[in-house]
């Protein structure tokens, strides 16, 4: 069976970093689109980031361009989200999931496989 198991949230100080860790298992990996999500409180699930099967081609949302970079280990099973600069309104539950789609997508509606998230809270 698919096992997504993120790891690597916490509490920082704005300005501050983290890097959050998915582990894979159960699926041919390196076959699936990978993508970061988020749900901060009484908001909408949203699109974070997300990488090519190879790891070749990424895709960030307007709102953590330039601060967060998403990355790949397909030897690992693994994939990363390098966060840096965090702001008090990057605090939300961060998801992990998988899509068998052959390019990257934004929409959750497009990913099967889902982890059972990670918090993070950057405060002010």
């Amino acid at each position: 069976q698919v096992q997504l198991v993120e790891s690597g949230g916490g509490l920082v100080q704005a300005g501050e970093s983290l890097r959050l860790s998915c582990a894979a298992s159960g699926l041919t990996f390196s076959s699936y689109v990978m993508g970061w999500f988020r749900q901060g409180p009484g908001k909408e699930r949203e699109f974070v980031a997300a990488i090519s099967w190879s790891g070749g081609n990424t895709y960030y949302a307007d709102s953590v361009k330039g601060r967060f970079t998403i990355s790949r280990d397909n030897a690992k099973n693994m994939v990363y989200l390098q966060m840096n600069s965090l702001k008090p309104e990057d605090t939300a539950v961060y998801y992990c999931a998988a899509s068998p789609r052959l390019t990257i997508r934004t929409s959750s509606n497009e990913y099967n496989y889902w982890g059972q998230g990670t918090q993070v809270t950057a405060s002010s």
